[in-house]
């Protein structure tokens, strides 16, 4: 669970609610050309990651322990993080969305490793209750960070000062945009002190094999998973309909905040609290949908989570100045100069509650499903797989978000394109088994 607690902060502060709007808004010259450098470079780490991750997985499943696998690809994480202090203003786009890229593509796979560990820690009755309490944990970490951003390190350029009225902490100058590209380095420290205890507490698998015998044993085992997996026709149907959802969450996480930062002209301290209320509501999203997945099943929680997350991305993508659903509702009234003073924003950011409620159990209870459908001794793979659908098409939302947003210079089109993604995943894992490998449904 401490895993999830760990990883998370990158994940709240730089990818979606202060470094990621930073990098459209200000680092770049033009939010929309910001928009589309920014997609495609999650676009191009998707890519490494589907292609990498079922190999590592099968890998990973041959040597036994996946400590190792995760302290290597944590020395590279934490490299890139630190490295995004650079991001200065004037700075590469390219040189800086690569570095990046780096850093997500190493914080996916010690994922793919930690979550293979779960069908052997837990049992299959409480895999669904321990995946999303340890998700709502990492959204309560990645909200403290958050919340110490905001209040005391990212001050306006404008003020000089935090939202609290604070000076920033340490000296950070606001007119270099200090304040959001500390976020790398500090997600960095964060994320190394609280993975300690997985590495000291939490038991590992014994080893098996030499890397040299666990690579070639681990590449023919996959081209197997390949063959097994399409003729096991419920898993298979499982990774098909998350290949496609999860391009659509991975998206709108992506670039929801960033969105709103460039639509209302929202800074680092209004984005900021954005998160920070949608977290709020995403940890006791996921404690109940502990209990439910418990209660009614993972496929239940998956199901009303893809289905409240399209509502929302409809509601955010038809939002304008003075009106939202694409004018069928005026919004009156004028702005009161205060935060999210405009109706608009206000509802925006009830759009955003129903992300917050939703987009920690579709990903926990899909976690969740998949070890309640494989075996201990097939869980790395699998689980390699799992990223794999993940991550195999993920390059595709963000780079038509981006193509699109580039041909039509609109942000609002680009971001419509994730309800498709959203749409075509619900009417799949609607027919999907539950357990997946249950030939029964």
């Amino acid at each position: 669970m401490l895993f999830d607690w760990a990883a998370q902060p990158f994940f709240t502060i730089v990818t979606t609610f202060i470094f990621g709007p930073y990098f459209v808004s200000r680092l770049a010259e033009d939010p929309a050309q910001g928009q589309a450098v920014w997609t495609f470079g999650i676009a191009a780490a998707g890519l490494v990651i589907a292609v990498l991750s079922p190999i590592l997985g099968s890998i990973a499943d041959q040597t036994g322990p996946r400590k190792p696998w995760i302290a290597i690809f944590a020395v590279v994480k934490i490299a890139a993080l630190f490295a995004l202090w650079n991001a200065e203003p004037g700075a590469n786009l390219f040189l800086i969305v690569s570095i990046f890229a780096l850093a997500m593509v190493s914080a996916e796979f010690s994922i793919v490793f930690n979550d293979s560990m779960l069908p052997r820690l837990v049992s299959k009755e409480g895999i669904g209750r321990v995946s999303n309490i340890a998700w709502g944990l990492g959204y309560l970490g990645g909200m403290i960070m958050l919340i110490v951003v905001v209040a005391f390190l990212a001050a306006s350029p404008d003020t000089g000062k935090t939202f609290l009225g604070f000076d920033p902490l340490f000296g950070l100058d606001p007119a270099k945009a200090e304040g959001d590209r500390i976020t790398g380095p500090l997600s960095a420290v964060w994320y190394f002190i609280f993975v300690l205890p997985m590495f000291l507490f939490t038991p590992d698998s014994g080893g098996r094999r030499k890397i040299s015998q666990a690579v070639s044993r681990g590449l023919t085992e996959l081209k197997t998973t390949l063959i097994e997996a399409r003729q096991r026709a419920g898993i298979f149907r499982f990774l098909v309909a998350r290949m496609i959802y999860q391009d659509g969450v991975n998206a709108l996480l992506a670039l929801g905040g960033a969105f709103a930062a460039s639509m209302f002209g929202w800074l680092t301290a209004e984005i900021g609290i954005f998160g920070i209320i949608l977290n709020i509501v995403a940890i006791p999203g996921c404690f109940a949908a502990a209990w439910l997945d418990t209660r009614f099943g993972s496929k239940w929680v998956v199901t009303v989570s893809i289905l409240l997350l399209f509502v929302a991305t409809l509601g955010i993508v038809s939002t304008g100045p003075g009106y939202t659903l694409f004018g069928l509702l005026a919004l009156p009234g004028a702005d009161t100069g205060g935060l999210f003073g405009t109706p608009a924003e206000k509802a925006y950011i009830a759009y955003g509650l129903l992300i917050g409620l939703a987009f920690g159990p579709v990903q926990a209870s899909s976690r969740s499903w998949l070890a309640r459908s494989v075996t201990e001794d097939e869980a790395g793979r699998y689980f390699g797989l799992y990223a794999f659908a993940g991550r195999a098409t993920s390059f595709l939302a963000p780079f038509l978000i981006g193509v699109v947003t580039s041909i039509t210079i609109s942000q609002r089109a680009g971001m419509a394109v994730i309800l498709i993604f959203l749409l075509v995943g619900f009417l799949i894992i609607r027919t999907t088994p539950y357990p997946a490998d249950n030939p029964q449904e």
